[in-house]
């Protein structure tokens, strides 16, 4: 599901030849400090690309648009609940925490949490109508999922499936993070910490945007934009 890339003179420039100023020249030069050969650089690739192209790879072969539909129509939404949770368990680095894995499992365990779980996700990645009202709708399922103790509706849980299932189109948020690599960037990133379309698109837009500023170092997808992001915002990176 890779996205094909540009075949035009911008596109073969290279890495380093992007004339930005300010706040995007300051973050691209912090991506090329770490990987100066952009997103083909070796390091890049194995340290932050491969393991999420991996997991999508996962999802492709456990839950791929036609294994999904036929498992909807035996409604096995239990099986299908099962294999969501354990693709992105088995990733080399987990996405979500802890807490948010234990409160999904609790959440998809009685038969309505599942069913209303598998029905939601088909929804978001597969149905009719804008991305803006399948992504409400998602909200909508799992803010209603059955609950113990912790909270279900968060913006990872809220966004990770979409992210591994088609990083072509879906973009994964970390709060913190992503709220620091706006503030680097100088995007009007307008958060909100109950997950809703206008922030996440608000994210697509600052993914956009970052598509446009280094579209000479040839982002493949999604994964590419988001780890652009990472960078920016995670201690992880730390230039100090």
């Amino acid at each position: 599901m890779q996205l094909p890339l540009p075949d035009n003179a911008e596109s073969r420039r290279r890495p380093g030849t992007r004339r930005l100023a300010g706040p995007a020249a300051r973050c691209r030069q912090k991506f090329l400090g770490f990987f100066p050969g952009g997103f083909r650089d070796e390091t890049y690739v194995e340290s932050e690309r491969s393991y999420k192209w991996e997991t999508h790879e996962r999802w492709q072969e456990a839950l791929g648009r036609d294994d999904f539909r036929r498992l909807l129509g035996a409604r096995e939404f239990a099986e299908i609940a099962a294999r969501a949770v354990r693709v992105e368990q088995r990733s080399r680095h987990s996405m979500i925490f802890s807490f948010e894995k234990m409160a999904l499992r609790d959440a998809v365990r009685p038969p309505e949490g599942a069913q209303a779980f598998a029905e939601g996700l088909f929804e978001l990645l597969h149905g009719r109508g804008s991305v803006a009202r399948r992504f409400e709708r998602w909200v909508e399922v799992v803010a209603a999922l059955p609950r113990r103790q912790t909270r279900v509706l968060t913006w990872p849980l809220i966004t990770v499936f979409g992210f591994i299932a088609q990083p072509d189109r879906h973009i994964f948020l970390k709060p913190k993070v992503t709220r620091a690599a706006a503030q680097a960037y100088a995007f009007d990133f307008r958060y909100s910490s109950r997950p809703n379309w206008e922030t996440y698109a608000g994210l697509l837009d600052f993914a956009a945007t970052v598509r446009r500023d280094v579209r000479d170092l040839r982002p493949r997808d999604m994964i590419d934009l988001q780890s652009f992001i990472w960078v920016q915002g995670s201690d992880e990176y730390d230039e100090d």
